[in-house]
């Protein structure tokens, strides 16, 4: 089993910044692509940004130039700096794991951007 617990969410004025934190435990062994998902309440998950076991990252393209996406593989935890937050950024922000055959998920930590 792999366990995953976020940290960092909150309230923020649109312009701020924010870091979530990821830490991965468990049976972690053969893990590769870790990242985020956030989902507002009535619509689908939506995929945000990932790091693979090699440190290459991706984001989609609404959070391009203000996220970004890293892992430290000694403590375990994939980070999400987040920039210059707008109101259309608040969601439940959600990591994940991946392996053959597998993905994990964490509980979600809410962000919430005001005007």
């Amino acid at each position: 089993q792999v366990q995953l617990v976020e940290s960092g969410g909150g309230l923020v004025q649109a312009g701020g910044s924010l870091r979530l934190s990821c830490k991965v435990s468990g049976s972690i062994f053969s893990i590769n692509t870790m990242g985020w998902y956030r989902q507002v309440p009535g619509n689908e998950r939506e995929w945000v940004a990932r790091v693979t076991s090699g440190n290459r990252t991706d984001y989609t393209d609404s959070v391009k130039g203000r996220f970004t996406a890293s892992r430290d593989n000694i403590k375990r935890t994939v980070y999400l700096d987040m920039n210059d937050l707008r109101p259309g950024d608040t969601a439940v922000y959600y990591c994940y794991a991946s392996r053959a055959g597998g993905r994990y998920w964490g509980q979600g930590t809410q962000v919430t951007v005001s005007s």
